[in-house]
This record gives structure tokens, C-alpha cells and sequence, in this order.
């Protein structure tokens, strides 16, 4: 009797010991394939732009719901892609362009504090676009691919890249430095956790909605977390800067920054 007990309390030992050893595996693995259904999402609403009317002309037609999907007459949803609308897109760029300027001028004065990252530079859903993605960043030489939302709040920083506002929105241009942070450590997702894997050289595209820009790994760097001078902009260069969170030797973190610079070609328009 008791060599049956002993036997199934090894057994349930014995599963419970592989449940541990894998969870980070399969929840890494699950987290991963997340991120990546998110980025093939964004690349499908690209392939299928509406050309001749606006998010809110399609939704008074009953051609889409709430979140932007297409509907049929009973409004039953025929597809669980949102679609984006060329009309909002240009709205989306001409403000996101005059965002980037307006910073050239008075960035010093917004950045006051860390609050001042949280909220979104601009509301999305002003302009169709319901999931909140702005683009997504990815980097082939550490298998990195995640969405860029707007806002480096908690909430978004928990899904994927998040843009710090106050900085260059992703779009490129001279004078321009986009800041996305990225948490490390975070249980059951990997975020920017091999940003630190990245060398000097090494190539990062940024995908937004109307193009996609390639940069190229420039400078790594450990800062404290008051030590936040390469989050603003450089006269006349074209930044992406990645930051996440590094562990010091006193118990608290550091911040770790890539900081890249555009590869500049003979048909780049910015």
C-alpha cells in the first residue's frame, strides 16, 4: 500500500518538476507566437487598404463593426482582420509629420518627467485603427518581431514596443529620434530581452504604415535611469533608440540603449 502511495506521489512530483522546468519554454514559445500573429495581422491590413472612404463612412454604411471588421448585411462579421482606410492613413502621416516637427522646437519643455511618456502621442482610434499598433519593429540577427504601440504606459508595454512620447513618432525624417522601450524578464512573453545580443552594424527595420525603414545598430550604452540625454533629438540625423531595463550590482536597474542610425539610400524620400 504505502510502496503505491509512494510511487504516485513520485509520479505527480515527477510531472509537476517538467511542468516547471518547461513553463518558460512553452510561455516564451506561446508569447512569441503572439507577437508574431500581431505583425502578420498588420501586414495583412496592407495588403487590402480601402481606397475610396473613410473608417467612419464604412461604419454608417454597416460595412464594418466597432473595431473595424468587415460585416455582412446581418452584421455578423465575415472576417476578424480590421481594415484601415487610405483616407484616415494620410490624415494619420500629415499629423504625425507635423507631430515630429512641432518636437524640433519644444521637446525640452514636454519631456518634464516620466509621466510625460504614457499617454499616446496620437489617439489611434481617431483614425480607424482600433488595436492600437502603430507599426512593429523587428531585428533578424536576435530573432526580435513586435508590435510598436503608442504610449510607454503599462498596459502597452505588456503587449509588445512602446513608443515614449514626446519623441520622433516612427515614420523617419532628419532631426528625428523614435523611443520605443521594451520590458526584460517578463514572465511568459520576450520582449526586448536579447536586446543586449544586438552588435555594432547589426540591422533593425521599422515597419509603420507606409513604409519600412531600415537602421543600423550605431552604439550600445548602460545609463542611469536620470541619465536620459540620448532620448532626445540630434540636428539632421534619423535615430531609432531602443531602451530596456538591466540589472546593476546594487540591487536596483540600469538602463541598456541601442541607439541607431538610418541607412540612408538613393530613394529614401526623408
Amino acid at each position: 500500500m504505502w510502496k503505491k502511495i509512494v510511487t504516485v506521489i513520485a509520479v505527480i512530483l515527477l510531472v509537476a518538476g517538467i511542468g516547471l522546468f518547461s513553463f518558460p519554454i512553452v510561455s516564451n514559445f506561446i508569447g512569441t507566437q503572439i507577437s508574431k500573429g500581431e505583425t502578420e495581422r498588420f501586414d495583412r491590413r496592407l495588403e487590402s487598404v480601402v481606397e475610396d472612404k473613410t473608417f467612419d463612412e464604412a461604419l454608417s454604411d454597416g460595412e464594418i463593426d466597432e473595431e473595424g471588421c468587415p460585416v455582412d448585411e446581418n452584421g455578423k462579421r465575415k472576417s476578424d482582420t480590421p481594415l484601415i482606410f487610405k483616407p484616415d492613413l494620410d490624415r494619420l502621416y500629415k499629423d504625425s509629420k507635423s507631430y515630429n516637427e512641432e518636437l524640433k522646437s519644444r521637446q525640452s519643455s514636454l519631456l518634464v518627467d516620466t509621466y510625460s511618456y504614457e499617454q499616446p502621442s496620437l489617439n489611434l482610434r481617431d483614425y480607424g485603427i482600433s488595436d492600437g499598433i502603430y507599426g512593429y519593429v523587428s531585428a533578424e540577427s536576435i530573432g526580435m518581431k513586435l508590435p510598436v504601440y503608442l504610449g510607454a504606459n503599462n498596459s502597452n508595454m505588456s503587449y509588445g514596443a512602446a513608443h515614449l512620447t514626446y519623441t520622433s513618432l516612427p515614420i523617419g525624417g532628419e532631426s528625428t529620434n523614435s523611443v520605443l522601450a521594451g520590458h526584460t524578464g517578463y514572465v511568459g512573453r520576450i520582449f526586448f530581452d536579447n536586446l543586449r545580443n544586438l552588435k555594432i552594424g547589426d540591422e533593425i527595420k521599422l515597419r509603420n504604415f507606409w513604409d519600412t525603414l531600415s537602421y543600423r545598430v550605431a552604439e550600445t550604452k548602460v545609463c542611469k535611469p536620470e541619465e536620459s540625454q540620448d532620448v532626445f533629438l540630434q540636428e539632421d540625423k534619423d535615430i531609432l533608440t531602443m531602451i530596456t531595463c538591466i540589472g546593476n550590482s546594487e540591487g536596483g536597474f540600469d538602463r541598456y540603449y541601442v541607439i541607431c542610425e538610418r541607412i540612408k539610400s538613393s530613394n529614401n524620400t526623408e
